[in-house]
């Protein structure tokens, strides 16, 4: 909870300044609003935590998901493709170094054969296209796998994923989302498998049976006109169904779609095509785009947002000899997920950031105000952002 509390209030002195709070005055905040009867020193957090597995943080992950279901209309706004929901599967780097290291590090060549030390991670996200609202899963770390000869990869960490994930959340109509790395039979066969469903992209380049398929035939289409402001769009759809994904016999058939967005200039401003396990047809290729192109939103609003609005994910909080970067980096998805449940489902704390405006600066005002006094519960510190309570007398 200590090092969780440093994540959840974007605050790297938050347990220092509460640490003068307790031995000055016998109470923090650390004791009100995390349950923490004595704060460790930073060293001891490390410690303690090296030794853990990084999985042992998984059930906090699903009742995150288990808070959203318990909000009256929680998933409503992430539900897609007939009450289905949307999971971006991706991989990012939380760690790169030419000196420090442990066993779990990855490991590549940089210029005058230096070994570059790193580590990376397969990230699952709930996302949905037409809003900012998105909700970090379990990770699956990229590690070195005992026995194996070559390195750990994305589309490997994302089988081990679905082996240990798959079936919960196919019970809320997961359909995965990815770049072409995924949209390879064994990872599609894994995603059916555990009950979900896939849209995948598919480049061309690196799947020439289906433009075989695409050659010399005259494809379905609609258009639609969509205006962005006084700009206007024309979004182009074509698709074919029950195509090979790849040679062979046993090749899986899926239904292939591509989307291209025209401007006013008659420009093409973006093209890009999928595969799916889902029905496409006229009524349903375009929702099935929107869904596919939100695979972006784990990139610009998950890493992006992790990376740059105080989250600090590529900052090294600590890297132990076990498995402390890792953990580390758990606790700091967990709480950019509490965060969006917060945002979604707590009206004291949407009532806080809708008075202070931009996340930065609301998290700054979080940080600063808890360093000069302490605060009874989240309530009053929530009351007190929002201007609806005076704060507390300073003891």
């Amino acid at each position: 909870m200590a090092a969780f509390s440093v994540f959840f209030m974007q605050s790297p002195s938050f347990l220092a300044h509460q640490r003068q709070f307790e031995a000055g005055h016998g109470r923090s905040n650390c004791t009100s609003l995390f349950g923490i009867a004595k704060i460790p020193c930073d060293n001891h957090i490390r410690s303690m935590l090296d030794p853990a597995p990084p999985h042992l943080l998984h059930p906090m992950f699903a009742e995150t998901v288990d808070q959203i279901r318990r909000i009256d209309g929680g998933f409503d706004m992430f539900r897609r493709l007939d009450g289905r929901l949307l999971i971006a599967l991706d991989g990012s780097e939380y760690h790169c170094s030419r000196k420090i290291h442990c066993r779990h590090c990855s490991t590549r060549l940089r210029g005058k054969g230096e070994t570059e030390y790193f580590h990376s991670m397969l990230a699952a996200t709930l996302v949905a296209p037409g809003h900012d609202k998105v909700i970090p899963l379990e990770p699956e770390f990229i590690t070195p796998q005992d026995g194996a000869e070559k390195q750990d990869c994305e589309n490997a960490a994302a089988k081990r994923w679905l082996a240990a994930h798959g079936r919960r959340y196919a019970a809320l109509g997961a359909v995965y989302l990815g770049d072409d790395l995924f949209s390879r039979q064994p990872l599609c066969q894994a995603v059916l498998d555990t009950g979900g469903h896939f849209i995948f992209v598919c480049k061309p380049s690196s799947h020439p049976l289906i433009e075989e398929y695409l050659t010399g035939i005259d494809l379905p289409m609609i258009e639609q006109t969509v205006r962005r402001g006084k700009q206007r769009f024309v979004h182009r759809y074509r698709w074919l169904p029950d195509v090979p994904l790849r040679d062979g016999k046993d090749a899986l058939r899926v239904n292939w779609f591509d989307i291209e967005i025209v401007n006013a200039k008659g420009e093409t401003t973006y093209r890009n095509s999928f595969v799916t396990d889902l029905p496409v047809g006229a009524d349903t290729v375009a929702e099935l785009a929107a869904c596919g192109r939100s695979r972006w939103k784990i990139e610009n609003e998950t890493f992006n947002v992790l990376k740059t609005n105080g989250y600090n994910l590529e900052h090294n909080f600590g890297h132990g000899k076990q498995n402390l970067a890792a953990i580390l980096v758990s606790l700091n998805l967990l709480a950019f997920a509490l965060h969006t449940v917060c945002d979604i489902g707590d009206e004291l704390w949407r009532a806080a950031r809708a008075k202070l405006g931009p996340r930065y600066n609301f998290f700054s005002k979080l940080a600063a105000i808890t360093s000069y006094l302490i605060f009874p519960s989240w309530e009053d510190l929530l009351l007190t952002l929002a201007f609806a309570k005076p704060p507390p007398i300073p003891p």
